[in-house]
C-alpha cells in the first residue's frame, strides 16, 4: 500500500527515514529542556539571594546603630540645645545678680537725681541721706533681686526639663552642673537683694 521495500542496492524506504527525523529532532530538543530546567533551579541551589532578598538585608543592616541599636526615629529625638542654653542663662542672670548691670545703675542714679530735687538744703540731714543714697541703693538691691529671681527660676526649669521629656533619656552632666550653678547664684543674689533692700545689710548710716 504505497510503501517502499529496501532494495538490493541498499537505498531506504520513505518509512525508515521518517523514523530518522523524528529521532533526530527529539535529540536535538532534549538538551535544551534539561538546559532550562536547571538554569530555573540553579539559584536556589546556590544558596544565593535574589535582588529582594539584598534589599532588606540592606534595610536591616541600616536600621541598626553603631552600638547594634535601632536607629529608627533618631532624627526627632532631642539634642538637650535648648536645656544647655537655658542652663548657661541662668548662670549669667546669677552672676549679674551679683555683680550688678546696667540696669541696676541707672535705676540708682534715677533715684539719687530724684532724691536731690525733692530735697533743699534747709532739709535736714536723715531727708538729704534717705532720698540721696537710700532710695537708689534700693534701687539697685531690687534690680539685682530681679536678676535672681529669673535665675532661679530658669535653672529649676532646666533641671526639672527631663521629667517632662524624652523618658529614658538622660540629661548632660554638664547642663545640671551649670543648672545647679545658677540655681546657687540666684539663691545668693535674692538674699543678698533682700537683706540690702530691708537694711539689714550695709543700712542707711545713723544721723542722731
Amino acid at each position: 500500500m504505497g510503501t517502499k521495500t529496501v532494495d538490493e542496492t541498499g537505498v531506504k524506504t520513505d518509512e525508515h527515514k521518517t523514523d530518522e527525523a523524528a529521532d533526530a529532532a527529539e535529540a536535538t530538543e532534549a538538551p535544551e529542556s534539561i538546559d532550562v530546567t536547571k538554569a530555573a533551579e540553579a539559584p536556589e541551589a546556590a544558596g544565593t539571594d535574589t535582588p529582594e532578598d539584598a534589599d532588606a538585608s540592606m534595610d536591616e543592616d541600616t536600621d541598626e546603630g553603631p552600638d547594634g541599636t535601632g536607629t529608627e526615629g533618631t532624627g526627632a529625638a532631642p539634642t538637650g540645645v535648648g536645656q544647655g542654653a537655658g542652663a548657661v542663662v541662668s548662670a549669667g542672670l546669677g552672676i549679674v545678680s551679683l555683680t550688678g548691670s546696667w540696669v541696676g545703675t541707672v535705676a540708682s542714679a534715677r533715684e539719687s537725681l530724684m532724691g536731690q530735687l525733692q530735697t533743699s538744703s534747709s532739709s535736714d540731714v536723715g531727708t538729704l541721706i534717705e532720698k540721696g543714697y537710700g532710695n537708689a541703693w534700693q534701687a539697685t538691691a531690687m534690680w539685682g533681686g530681679i536678676f535672681a529671681l529669673v535665675a532661679l527660676i530658669v535653672g529649676v526649669v532646666v533641671l526639672a526639663r527631663p521629667a517632662f521629656g524624652a523618658p529614658g533619656r538622660p540629661q548632660a552632666p554638664w547642663i545640671k552642673s551649670v543648672a545647679w550653678a545658677g540655681v546657687a547664684l540666684g539663691v545668693i543674689g535674692l538674699l543678698l537683694a533682700v537683706l540690702k533692700y530691708t537694711d539689714v545689710l550695709l543700712g542707711l548710716p545713723a544721723t542722731g
